[in-house]
């Protein structure tokens, strides 16, 4: 295995967005962000108009595009919106950089030292799955909000700077913690490759695979292989469609979607249960498993090694599901845009590094129901 690439966390995920001021307002009303900082053309940025918004250890940026030839509203057209950049914290984004490049990355930003009153940002990315993008974030020398070109955005709702602007308000958090894993979703053959390109790249190992027959129903099927850091701060699986008898979730998203792409990220949380009311409270829809779900549970699992009431778990439609190192609870959104693309998984950990094997038939059994209603299963 290549030696590891130093990456401290995620950094920062992007989204590339038809209305950012819209979609702000969306994740703060819906999903409990805070706005904390905003660039755009009151700020001297002409071309486009980002949101950072933050929850816990979690950090989004919202942009879109201001200019029918801007290369931001060419990829919302072509995709929707969707996650353009998924950004390492590295404590050198250059020697980041030109390490991944010589071991046989693609570059898309050579180093760039981005400077402002609180210090300085130094910014590099290389290129990952269809269009797709790992920025490489070193901001060990930068003490102000997000990044130099932002101006931070109170708890007053205004951006603080010398022409105040009218912008969100701070919201309600839902309990949201820190970013547990991001998917993605590619193309029949190319998930070795992705895989590979993680191990070459990154240095990272492989967690876990699951075959067509861990990951199957009686109409569909997926792969998946997980690559992480080794220490779990960094966990990214890899999904790629298996044959079916019917169109599966991943060929449904790359219908939509037009490329491979971040399929859905799971948002860590203390309390699952409070944190699921409170998403529910504010209208995010999640899948539903049927009753007898909960009945399997209870044959399957042995409940005196899951400290949870299973009764308060089933009204919330929560999933759960064990190994040998603990347990885990699980809940999956409904997409949260038109196309059936990007959708949120929350998840409490209790010990278990997996990803719910035990729940991969009744969910997705869920999701084809969810497919079959928008008549593409």
């Amino acid at each position: 295995m290549t030696d590891q690439m130093p990456i401290q966390g995620y950094h920062h995920i992007e989204f590339y967005v038809g209305n950012a001021k819209q979609a702000a307002h969306y994740y703060r009303t819906a999903f409990g962000f805070t706005p904390v900082a905003y660039a755009g053309p009151e700020t001297g940025v002409r071309d486009r108009s980002s949101w950072v918004l933050e929850q816990g250890d979690i950090r989004f940026v919202l942009t879109a595009g201001l200019e029918p030839a801007s290369p931001v509203v060419a990829h919302q057209a072509e995709h929707g919106d969707g996650v353009r950049d998924v950004a390492f914290a590295v404590p050198d984004a250059a020697a980041a950089y030109e390490s991944a490049l010589a071991r046989g990355a693609q570059g898309v930003r050579a180093p760039e030292v981005v400077e402002g009153d609180h210090g300085k940002v130094v910014v590099s990315a290389i290129k990952a799955y269809g269009e797709t993008n790992h920025s490489f974030v070193d901001a060990s020398a930068y003490s102000g909000v997000f990044m130099p070109g932002y101006q931070p955005v109170g708890a007053s709702g205004q951006a603080q700077g010398a022409t105040p602007l009218l912008t969100l308000p701070a919201s309600e958090p839902v309990g949201l913690t820190t970013i547990d894993h991001v998917v993605a979703n590619v193309e029949l053959g190319h998930m070795q490759t992705w895989a590979q390109f993680y191990e070459d790249i990154m240095g990272f190992s492989q967690l876990v695979h699951f075959d067509d027959q861990a990951i199957s129903t009686d109409y569909t099927a997926l792969m998946s292989k997980v690559l992480w850091d080794g220490e779990g701060r960094i966990k990214l699986p890899i999904n790629e469609p298996a044959q079916g008898k019917k169109k599966s979730q991943i060929e449904e998203y790359l219908d939509f979607y037009r490329c491979p792409g971040v399929q859905h990220m799971a948002l860590a949380t203390d309390d699952i249960v409070a944190t699921v009311a409170r998403l529910r409270a504010n209208g995010v829809r999640f899948m539903r498993v049927p009753d007898t779900y909960y009945a399997d549970v209870r044959a399957r699992l042995d409940l005196d090694r899951i400290d949870e009431d299973l009764d308060r778990l089933a009204e919330h439609s929560i999933l759960v599901d064990a190994d040998d190192e603990g347990y885990l609870l699980q809940i999956f959104s409904e997409p949260v845009q038109d196309r059936p693309t990007v959708f949120y998984e929350i998840i409490e950990r209790h010990g278990s590094r997996g990803f719910g094997v035990g729940n991969f038939k009744a969910l997705f059994e869920a999701i084809e129901r969810e497919q079959q209603a928008r008549g593409n299963l």
